[in-house]
């Protein structure tokens, strides 16, 4: 749009400036006096953060764009047009990746609120890092055809070292991608015990982007590359819920009555404070498996409400068991074997 005022394109030129600078910090005011106030009334934080974030960006790209309108075409040179229209560019290319550094802060959070989990920092940081590297390739590409230089070759060699950083970075990608997988998959989080398929009985202390930490029972710390944890068996005790179930196998001499076995041996684990009682879901129950070589075969089963205390619970009722049972009269085998002689 042509606006001549004095018939002195340098001179329109100036007034045109200070006209947008001044219209400018009125729109400023505006944002900060009205548009903050708006959306400080309303329940969601995004467009607080989002005009918090882009405000001056805005500001700036509108006082470009008029500039481009109004005052391009009164000094009609290639080298300013092309300058300004590479601070558009540039102011478009730095909206773009505050909104979507702001949607990515905005999903972290509400993923962590709905899945009651930690996003890792590291993550969030990996998500904000791609995506800018993204966008500002994409905007300086534009640039540099703005400005009428060829970038056929700079794309060709972009790819190929691509190509190159690719290889040479496999094994840290993978373990990238293998902590993106576990922290979204949610197959443990920090403070659960776990087993690997390896055999390693520990718990997870940290979840980073290229390993994951475990403190075993013996007090050792194991650092595990994500890539191969995330291809892995992982065994998690406190999944789906926190309910651990104890076995107890032992054996009663042949010639036991097996219902007074049942009854010695529930009664016993009733009495202990930290079993479950009275559930369905979890119910106490003692099996007869199997009439061994020298005994007959049981199993006493029962539920506690944390895997945290299977252990010593077992123990405990290992003991209780064996105490009842002799107590009771039930006896108790050691393996015998009785070998006939052929005269």
């Amino acid at each position: 749009m042509l606006i001549k005022i004095f018939n002195n394109p340098w001179l329109d030129t100036t007034i045109i400036i200070i006209l947008f600078l001044i219209g400018s910090k009125i729109l400023t005011f505006i944002i900060e006096k009205i548009v903050k106030g708006f959306t400080r009334k309303t329940k969601t934080k995004l467009d607080d953060l989002l005009i918090e974030k882009l405000d001056k960006t805005f500001v700036w790209l509108l006082f470009f764009i008029g500039i481009r309108i109004f005052v391009v075409p009164l000094l009609e040179i290639d080298a300013i047009d092309m300058v300004n229209n590479a601070f558009i560019i540039f102011l478009i290319t730095l909206i773009f990746v505050r909104i979507i550094d702001i949607l990515i802060d905005s999903w972290g959070i509400n993923f962590a609120k709905r899945t009651k989990s930690k996003v890792d920092e590291s993550l969030l940081s990996l998500f904000h890092r791609f995506s800018r590297i993204v966008i500002f390739v994409i905007g300086g590409i534009i640039i540099l055809n703005n400005f009428n230089i060829e970038v056929t070759p700079f794309l060709a060699s972009l790819g190929i070292a691509g190509i190159v950083l690719a290889f040479a970075l496999q094994s840290s990608l993978s373990n990238i991608f293998g902590g993106i997988s576990l922290i979204l998959d949610k197959n443990f989080k920090v403070g659960d015990t776990v087993k690997l398929g390896s055999g390693e009985l520990g718990v997870i202390l940290d979840i980073g982007l290229r390993s994951t930490k475990m403190k075993t029972f013996d007090n050792e710390m194991l650092v595990i590359p994500n890539g191969k944890l995330a291809d892995s068996i992982i065994q998690n005790y406190a999944q789906p819920d926190l309910y651990a179930r104890a076995v107890i196998s032992f054996g009663v001499e042949y010639g036991s009555n097996i219902d007074k076995v049942r009854k010695v041996v529930v009664e016993t684990l009733k009495k202990m404070p930290k079993v479950i009682k009275n559930d369905m879901e979890h119910p106490i129950e003692v099996l007869f498996i199997n009439m061994g070589d020298f005994a007959l075969q049981f199993e006493a089963k029962f539920w506690v409400k944390s895997y945290k205390e299977r252990y010593l619970s077992k123990m405990e009722a290992t003991e209780k068991i064996y105490n009842a049972l002799r107590k009771s009269k039930v006896g108790i085998p050691f393996p015998t074997r009785t070998v006939y002689l052929k005269k």
